[in-house]
């Protein structure tokens, strides 16, 4: 936690900026918060650049300690020096203040080809740092003044970990699309993995920050978990939201993902097919395996501390609803399908959506949204 509590503190801390101010991106807002809440612990701040040049050359610190990807504040102001304070500002709030330890022109088409697996900017990631970001970066303490105010409400790290149940398994789930009734199935049916004890739970924890362009806005999206929450009401399935960005990066992400929920209270994480994969703007080509991220999560569980959940591959059947594709496969079963592209393009033609397909309630926040 690094938030400053003493109000004195707080004036003194913006008044050691002398006025030298950056307004944060989205991105870089849920960064600031994420950091000043403790859930990148145990970073107190933006990436230096040994910590930086480290991080994007061997997934790990300096001390050899796993981190998926760099965590950097940008700037294209030539003024900022190593030596200075600055108020991080986002929609008229002082978020907080930082501490500019060193500030050092990064390695971009490296960060890219070693994070994403490319240098292409079909990869909307490598858009994000290649075209967003500014041309230099700055690392150094993070003092925490007040959090971004939300639409959709972020539980802190200590926050989750005082609303799960004590001495008892947590499973997350990650998310940044609305949950339908195959998401549904997939993570309550997580629950009965053999490496899960028996009085598990889930913790439903969708990024509500920047995804990609086409992606459901967040504001939206936390309307359908809302009314979702409602409408189940599972006492073994929990929820909250975190304020992070996407970066679409596959494997690596997968790993950043395991770190911070650990820190939110998680003892195992659900992989999925493709997680957090992309696939290029041009042509559709993926630009990961379908299992590279399960694959390094696996590699990497134990020295994570947070044991794996593969995602089970869900289908519908017409003689058995929801059941596993090797079940259906098995029993020779009439599967249902509907793709996301045709189920969007039900939605904006205001068409019925088949009821085992999605949520009623959830169908209603869409179309209003």
């Amino acid at each position: 936690n690094l938030m400053v509590a003493s109000e004195e503190e707080k004036a003194a801390l913006i008044a050691s900026c002398e006025g030298r101010t950056i307004e944060c991106s989205d991105r870089n807002a849920c960064d600031v918060e994420l950091l000043m809440v403790g859930g990148f612990s145990p970073l107190k701040g933006f990436m230096n650049e040994d910590e930086y040049t480290s991080v994007v050359e061997t997934m790990r610190m300096p001390s050899g300690l796993l981190f998926g990807l760099p965590v950097v504040m940008d700037t294209a102001d030539a003024s900022l020096k190593a030596g200075q304070n600055v108020l991080l500002t986002y929609n008229g709030q002082n978020l907080a203040v930082m501490e500019i330890e060193s500030v050092y022109k990064p390695n971009k088409p490296l960060e890219a080809k070693q994070c994403y697996g490319t240098s292409s900017l079909e990869h909307p990631g490598v858009q994000m740092i290649s075209m967003e970001r500014g041309g230099t970066y700055m690392g150094g303490k993070i003092h925490g003044l007040e959090l971004p105010t939300r639409v959709f409400p972020c539980k802190t790290p200590a926050e989750v970990r005082e609303m799960l149940p004590a001495n008892c398994d947590v499973v997350a789930f990650q998310c940044r699309n609305p949950v339908h009734k195959a998401h549904y199935e997939l993570f309550t049916r997580a629950l009965d993995a053999e490496n899960v004890s028996s009085d598990g739970v889930v913790l439903v924890h969708p990024t509500c920050g920047p995804t990609q362009d086409d992606d459901i806005p967040g504001v939206v999206r936390y309307r359908t978990y809302e009314v979702l929450k409602e409408e189940t009401a599972n006492p073994r399935v929990n929820w909250a939201y975190l304020p992070y960005s996407m970066h679409m990066a596959g494997p690596r992400e997968a790993i950043q993902h395991m770190i911070i929920r650990k820190n939110y209270g998680c003892t195992h994480f659900i992989i999925g097919r493709d997680m957090a994969g992309s696939k290029s703007c041009l042509d559709g080509e993926d630009f990961y395996g379908a299992y590279d991220a399960q694959d390094l999560a696996k590699e990497m569980s134990e020295e994570l501390g947070v044991k794996t959940v593969p995602s089970l591959n869900i289908v519908y059947t017409e003689e058995e609803g929801y059941v596993t594709a090797d079940v259906a496969s098995e029993k020779n079963l009439h599967i249902k399908k509907l793709s996301g592209t045709k189920f969007r393009q039900m939605l904006r033609a205001g068409e019925d959506i088949p009821e085992w397909f999605a949520f009623k309630s959830v169908v209603k926040v869409l179309r209003r949204g």
